[in-house]
């Protein structure tokens, strides 16, 4: 069976991304809460304890680290 979901549902609109790219400080919380799933993936460890049970939990600082990246990147994007 195939997934019916076009992959054009899960794309930022291009003014969101065209108004980040000027500063817009609203548009880059929407980029930001776009990829907030992602970054928590990229950035989930396991943790082992003394006793042999396994943790998982998201490191804080390499979501920080991914977010500032995703943030700058953004604006050093040339629409054009």
């Amino acid at each position: 069976m195939k997934n019916t979901v076009s992959k054009t549902e899960n794309l930022l609109p291009f003014p969101v991304i065209s108004a980040a790219v000027n500063g817009d400080t609203t548009a880059m919380c929407v980029i930001l809460k776009h990829y907030e799933g992602y970054i928590a993936k990229l950035c989930t460890r396991t943790l082992k304890d003394d006793a042999g049970n396994l943790y998982s939990f998201v490191d804080e600082e390499m979501r920080n680290r991914l977010q500032v990246r995703l943030i700058t990147r953004t604006l050093a994007f040339r629409i054009g």
